[in-house]
């Protein structure tokens, strides 16, 4: 670790205000097919778990979804630090790990599946409509848990991930593409996450 980078995690971990819990990364298909790319994957989960977080979740967005079986192979084999599970657009079950990676897997996809499954239910009578709840929302979403920090590299622009999930999230976007990015470009998302104030819509 270099200078610059001992500098900014003395800076980041003499900060009173507490790490982000949960963190969320928003990397392209591109940015997979980069040499390296992997490696920083994992290189990043160290980071993410070194710093503070308790859960990581990655979002793959896919404009070919025939390179999604190549990609959930890829990234099935990351050398992970802790558990991982890896989701595709077709699967709908639950993901709970330290670690998740949503391949594809929209948001507006994700949270249609949910109100599909309450519908199904209040359509049987195992629900009653008007004792629906946000919780009862969240517990059918394949990714439950908001992110309290969603890291987008490359780019100002969100892609169709956990629109649910992270309406109160801090959104960290860098110019820095996912080929490049190294832990001081980490580090000055955390110190940045430490410095805001958040509000949860408030």
């Amino acid at each position: 670790m270099g200078l610059y980078d001992r500098y900014l995690s003395l800076r980041v971990r003499n900060q009173e205000a507490a790490p982000p819990e949960h963190v969320a990364l928003i990397v392209a298909e591109r940015d997979l097919l980069e040499r390296g790319a992997y490696e920083t994957l994992e290189t990043f989960f160290r980071w993410a778990f070194e710093y503070g977080a308790e859960r990581v979740t990655v979002y793959v967005s896919v404009l070919d979804e025939a390179a999604v079986p190549t990609l959930e192979r890829s990234l099935t084999d990351v050398a992970a630090p802790r558990e991982m599970a890896v989701r595709g657009p077709e699967d709908r079950s639950r993901a709970d790990a330290p670690i998740q990676v949503s391949i594809g897997l929209g948001g507006k996809h994700e949270f249609t599946a949910a109100v599909r499954s309450l519908a199904g239910e209040v359509e049987s009578g195992e629900l009653d409509p008007d004792a629906i709840s946000e919780d009862d929302v969240e517990e059918r979403l394949v990714f439950p848990d908001a992110p309290d920090l969603v890291i987008k590299t490359g780019a100002e622009r969100l892609s169709d991930f956990m629109i649910w999930q992270s309406v109160y999230s801090e959104l960290y976007f860098t110019d820095v593409n996912w080929r490049d990015f190294r832990k001081r470009d980490y580090l000055r998302a955390i110190r940045e996450y430490k410095n805001r104030t958040r509000r949860f819509g408030r």
